[in-house]
């Protein structure tokens, strides 16, 4: 087995990075900001076994960046510019992170994600469909 290539960061290096540029927010906070969009971007049968957070826009992982850029011709209606504000949530609280650092990459800078994901929304008693 060969040493880490120069460069090459492990995924929690990626991930502190990632954070470290985010105002990430709970699950109370997330609920009471009326302004933002709740993204989830976990996939169906995640989504089918763990239930939803009625009202959240259902956008999986590897279709994120191009439904909020707001050059892209795949973005939806709701990406109306720079200044959106979104929080992406995935079920720990993880990938969504990383996902969240993606669209501050495009720009939008209001960007972040659920802290503790779907899990930690679900355990605190807010809304949930199943």
């Amino acid at each position: 087995m060969t040493g880490r290539p120069a460069g090459a960061r492990s995924i929690d290096e990626i991930l502190a990075a990632a954070r470290s540029r985010l105002h990430r927010v709970g699950p109370r906070a997330a609920y009471q900001e009326k302004d933002a969009l709740l993204v989830d971007i976990r996939p169906a049968v995640q989504r089918a076994a763990e239930g939803e957070i009625p009202g959240a826009l259902l956008i999986e992982r590897n279709h994120l960046e191009w439904r909020f850029d707001p050059e892209s011709d795949a973005r939806i209606a709701e990406a109306t510019g720079y200044d959106v504000r979104v929080i992406v949530f995935c079920s720990e609280g993880y990938t969504s992170s990383l996902a969240a650092a993606a669209l501050q990459d495009l720009g939008l800078a209001r960007a972040t994600d659920l802290t503790g994901g779907f899990k930690a929304w679900a355990a605190e008693g807010l809304p949930v469909t199943r």
